[in-house]
Formats: C-alpha cells, sequence, structure tokens
C-alpha cells in the first residue's frame, strides 16, 4: 500500500520552538514502523513551525515573496524529517519542486515512483514550486501523481467540524464526508484547492486527523475510526 503523510509544520515544533526533536524522532519512529509493515510512504511537510506567510508583521510584505519564504521554511523542516528517519534505520530521499540541488534532488514524479517501489521514503518539499498553493494542496498533487491508495492529513485538530471547535464547545465532529459535501461547507481544517483537486481525480481516501499522537499515523494508515474520512 502506498500512502503520502502531510505533516503540519507545526508537528515539528510550536509555542515558539522552532524543533522539537523529540516530537519529530516519535513521528520518525511512526513513519519507520509502517515502512518495517511495508507500506510505501510519501511525506509533505508545511512550514508553519518556521513561517505562517502573509499574517502578522508580515501581512504587507509582497505575496510571492512570502509564499517563497514558506517553500524555503519547508525544505528546511524535510530535511530535519530525513535525518530523523536515516536515524531510525531508513533511506529517505528529499525531493523539491524548486531546483536546489545541494540540499534535495530536483522534483521528477517518475523518480519519486521508483524510489518509493525500492523502499525509499520521499519527502516532497517546497510546496508546488508556486506561490499562492498551500501545501495541502502540493500533498494532494504529490499523492495523486504517484498514485498513493491514501492521504493521511496529520492536522492540530482532530477532524473536520460543522464549526469551529475552539470557539464552539457544540461543534459537531464529521467522521465521513464526500469531496463535494466538505467543498460545499464553510471548513477550515483542508484548503478547498487540495478538495478541488482530489474531488476532480476521484481520489480514493483523505484522512484528516490530529497528531498530538503521533501513533494516530500508524491508526489512520491501517484505516481506524479516527478523525474525518474523505473520498468522493
Amino acid at each position: 500500500m502506498r500512502i503520502l503523510i502531510k505533516l503540519s509544520g507545526e508537528a515539528l515544533g510550536e509555542d515558539g520552538v522552532l524543533f522539537d526533536f523529540e516530537q519529530i524522532r516519535r513521528v520518525a519512529e511512526v513513519i519507520a514502523e509502517l515502512r518495517r509493515a511495508d507500506y510505501e510512504v510519501a511525506i509533505v511537510i508545511g512550514g508553519g513551525n518556521i513561517w505562517r506567510g502573509r499574517r502578522g508583521p508580515a501581512a504587507s510584505m509582497d505575496a510571492v515573496t512570502a509564499d517563497q519564504m514558506g517553500m524555503l521554511g519547508t525544505v528546511i523542516n524535510s530535511l530535519a524529517m530525513r535525518d530523523a528517519l536515516e536515524r531510525a534505520g531508513h533511506e529517505a530521499c528529499v525531493m523539491s519542486a524548486v531546483e536546489m540541488t545541494r540540499f534535495a534532488e530536483p522534483h521528477v514524479p517518475h523518480r519519486a515512483t521508483r524510489l518509493l517501489q525500492n523502499g525509499c521514503i520521499v519527502l516532497f518539499a517546497a510546496g508546488t514550486g508556486d506561490p499562492f498553493h498551500s501545501t495541502d494542496t502540493s500533498a494532494a498533487q504529490r499523492a495523486a501523481e504517484i498514485g498513493a491508495d491514501a492521504l493521511l492529513m496529520a492536522k492540530n485538530i482532530d477532524g473536520i467540524y460543522d464549526k469551529n471547535p475552539k470557539d464552539h464547545p457544540d461543534a459537531k465532529l464529521f467522521r465521513d464526508l464526500t469531496y463535494a459535501a466538505a467543498l460545499s461547507m464553510n471548513q477550515r481544517a483542508i484548503d478547498q484547492g487540495a478538495l478541488l483537486l482530489l474531488k476532480e481525480v476521484r481520489f480514493p481516501k483523505l484522512f484528516v486527523f490530529d497528531l498530538k499522537t503521533p501513533e494516530n499515523i500508524l491508526r489512520a494508515a491501517r484505516g481506524e475510526n479516527l478523525g474525518t474520512l474523505l473520498h468522493p
């Protein structure tokens, strides 16, 4: 089974800490366990622990420049995760959508597929390589490109709700949604561009769940009733 895991940048560090190396090690160990179970694993990591785009003091920045900084943040995070995966005993490779050959291989979908078939964990960095696209969208695109069986989105929220659960204690968690239903809602857990792409290609399974417990990645990969399942 081939899966793509989307990790938020906050999974690697938050609350003013760029990198929580104990959390990174725990996530790497879980991913290594998936490899031992013969899953082919690709990863996309956000850059939110380093750069949050056009927010706060950066709101007046040029949008393209701000998004380019975010792309670089994802490369840094991918290098950190590659190191942790290799120390956990598994081969890993970073592919960048923006050419930087001293740090990462260029993104070539056919080569990525070959690497996955040969047991290498592939980390896709620098988003889509273009501004105005979220890492959710790049994760959806890469999952479709490699023909993944499932996309696992590990977020800082445990699924899709009918309203913001932080503001509304009575918010309802959806366990099962079609892409069309999710697109019709005013939800903010997943970027709309990612949902549109997944709907158009009829991607088989998207799981949205909380990464506070890294073992949730294993549970989602096994198809347990966790978070929200989205499908055509």
